[in-house]
């Protein structure tokens, strides 16, 4: 049964095949952020990791779009675009907005969901013991499931719903958002190879969750098990990678079918979510599929000379764009828990580790393009340039991910890497010099001024009008977020570890849902190791005030910290489509700053 039919029997069949776990009676909401402070006593697991685990989950009900359901935890959220997908005759609505604003895009989330799905097949365990599994369920399907709407037939996969520049200079709650909101497909004529493929790994990733697959012996898998659900999603991951693959408008990147999503998600290559969907499927399949998908896997991670990317001097990171990094780490699992999968392929067990363990001591040695920040954050130049805590924390995720698995060659190495990850982890919970976790809602000092339209609470003058409006000073109006953002992951400090904490200042402060992704995987690995408490427990409320910088950033969104070598500033004001003249006798050449039409561009 495929599409045409099945859309109409899985309205019919979902409550019962596809039932989800039942949400508490008395649904998790986040404490006060002065919990924070507060040490767990003697208690394991340690409470204080629950709630973090329970906060990044309830970040993403504060993203929801389209209908809310009854038992929504959000009290200020409202239902919201409740048209999408009519301009193209299907229902569209629901899902996730992406970060700050009120666009969705399928290949950041598609990202989203299988970075968590992995997460889930590693300490999955851990949401049991903070007793977030039935809100886990809930997470992933509310992705999942729009996702699902998002490929209506074989050949076929909407990549975005809305106007990204119409959508930047609405500044407004979810009630008015502006319209109209376009949406755009890929299909067999105009493909897009990345945006399929990384669509089939959320689903093959997820569908090896909801069916109880193990990477390793040492595997803490959730309860979450639904072979309905897995089944469906399987049959997706499917049809999206003969898709990526066989389309007869060839390969490509989606953006040159969409240019629309590449004005914020342009994605680099194909051949990185080629692999990563080819190994999901392996491990989500059984028998001689999963063999033929390994064998593809294998393809193209050396056809495209994907190791290149892995080596010092350019090594590159693991995020929405490069999904590398993550192929030697998932194929070194697989090859540990399913021998049979990889019999007869040269890309043995011992291969991986190899690729793994060179990539890993780029970092622990410090010798390749990146380096640690004084504060001992790990800094790509370019890529950390905007959102810099995520290249760390999804390295951090991958090396407590292999280490956990008990797939290092030594126990030096399961030491060393456990301990990087742990290092990168604390910076982001509040070991840095500006004495703040990165974490909204979760400790006194945690970041208050997120970029995020929907949690501001910004009033436009004629509250009756549609017209797209933001306030003249992004920081100053209102003077404080009406709503806190429990949960959201902030881009980061700068490369010198300063943080403004500014609202108008995206590439430090917007959120995301690829973002949060990896800390919810790291605080659900410290659940099942047993950690002690996060370390923002060890920070003092208020450190932060005592440090704050002076003076303002100087980054892709904010321009008024910069200086130029003749001591010329340039003047940054931060508004809407505002242009910013330098004059000076030099000539540098400087010309137009449009801070607010751009904030959307998270190219790190």
């Amino acid at each position: 049964m495929r599409f045409a039919t099945a859309l109409s029997f899985i309205v019919l069949v979902l409550p019962l095949a596809w039932a989800q776990l039942s949400l508490p009676d008395s649904p998790y909401t986040p404490p006060d952020a002065s919990n924070g402070t507060q040490v767990t006593n003697g208690s394991t697991p340690k409470a204080q990791w629950s709630t973090l685990v329970g906060n990044l989950l309830y970040f993403y009900d504060e993203q929801r779009s389209g209908k809310l359901p009854p038992n929504e935890r959000v009290p200020w959220r409202n239902d919201s675009a409740l048209d999408d997908g009519k301009d193209v005759g299907l229902d569209l609505t629901g899902g996730y907005y992406d970060a700050g604003d009120y666009v969705k895009y399928t290949y950041p989330l598609s990202f989203t969901l299988m970075s968590i799905c992995w997460g889930g097949l590693d300490a999955g365990h851990g949401y049991d013991l903070a007793n977030q599994t039935a809100y886990l369920d809930d997470m992933l399907r509310c992705g999942l499931n729009w996702l699902l709407k998002a490929h209506p037939s074989p050949n076929t996969l909407y990549v975005q719903v809305g106007d990204g520049n119409l959508d930047n200079a609405y500044w407004g709650g979810d009630r008015d958002i502006p319209y109209p909101r376009p949406s755009y497909q890929v299909n067999d004529t105009s493909p897009g190879t990345d945006a399929a493929a990384q669509a089939s790994a959320a689903f093959a990733a997820c569908s090896a969750l909801y069916a109880n697959r193990t990477l390793s012996a040492s595997s803490a898998t959730s309860a979450l098990s639904n072979a309905s659900y897995a089944s469906e999603l399987q049959a997706h991951a499917r049809d999206l990678y003969a898709f990526a693959t066989n389309a007869s408008g060839g390969m490509q990147t989606y953006q040159t079918a969409v240019p629309q999503s590449g004005e914020a998600y342009a994605s680099s290559d194909f051949a990185d979510e080629l692999s990563v969907a080819a190994l999901f499927l392996a491990l989500s399949e059984t028998g001689s599929n999963a063999t033929d998908y390994y064998a593809d896997a294998v393809k193209w991670y050396y056809s495209r000379n994907l190791r290149s990317q892995l080596k010092a001097g350019s090594e590159t990171v693991l995020n929405w764009d490069s999904k590398t990094p993550a192929i030697p780490v998932l194929a070194a699992q697989l090859a540990s828990a399913y021998p049979d999968v990889i019999s007869g392929s040269n890309a043995t067990l011992q291969t991986w580790q190899q690729v793994v363990e060179d990539y890993f001591d780029i970092f622990i040695n410090i010798r390749g393009r990146s380096y640690l920040t004084d504060g001992g954050l790990l800094y790509f130049p370019g890529d950390s340039d905007e959102a810099s805590l995520n290249p760390a924390l999804n390295l951090a995720m991958l090396m407590m991910r292999y280490a956990s698995s008990g797939l290092a060659t030594s126990n030096r190495n399961q030491d060393r890497y456990e301990q990087f990850a742990q290092g990168q982890l604390d910076y982001a919970l509040g070991k840095n010099p500006m004495f703040v976790p990165y974490v909204v809602g979760t400790h006194p000092n945690s970041p208050a001024n997120p970029h995020s339209a929907i949690s501001t609470g910004y009033s436009p003058p004629n509250a009756n009008s549609s017209a797209l409006t933001a306030p003249d000073n992004l920081d100053a109006d209102p003077a404080q977020e009406a709503y806190v953002l429990y949960g959201s992951v902030v881009g980061g400090p700068d490369a010198h570890d300063r943080f403004w904490d500014l609202r108008s200042d995206w590439a430090q402060n917007e959120v995301a849902l690829d973002y949060t992704a990896p800390l919810l995987t790291l605080a659900a690995h410290a659940l099942v190791r047993g950690a002690g408490d996060p370390y923002y427990t060890q920070v003092r409320a208020g450190a932060y005030d005592e440090v704050r910088p002076g003076g303002a950033p100087c980054d892709a969104a904010v321009q008024t910290g910069c200086k130029h070598r003749g001591g010329l500033s340039t003047g940054g004001k931060i508004a809407v489509g505002v242009v910013v003249s330098v004059v000076g006798l030099l000539l540098l050449g400087l010309g137009a700053y449009w801070v607010w039409h751009v904030r959307r561009q998270r190219r790190y």
